[in-house]
């Protein structure tokens, strides 16, 4: 019997197999999924940047949350070459 037909096997009896890619760093990347669910954060127009009305340049700083927590949280859990 090889390897794979043993964890086949198992698998298919009920076992769970364990997942390796589980990190807490995983759990970083809910902030840029939550902030922008906070409307009362960024329902005003003032202060204006550049003429533009805070909600517009405060969505613009929720994409850049969003692209710096997953570089983040992707160099913290990538695996070693």
């Amino acid at each position: 019997m090889s390897a794979h037909d043993r964890g086949t096997r198992s698998h298919r009896q009920g076992a769970t197999p364990h997942r390796r890619d589980r990190s807490p760093w995983h759990w970083l990347l809910v902030v840029p999924i939550a902030v922008p669910l906070l409307t009362p954060l960024y329902n005003r127009v003032e202060p204006r940047l550049w003429g533009f009305p805070f909600f517009y340049w405060c969505q613009l700083a929720f994409i850049a949350l969003g692209v710096g927590t997953t570089v983040l949280v992707y160099t913290r859990t990538r695996r070693g070459r």
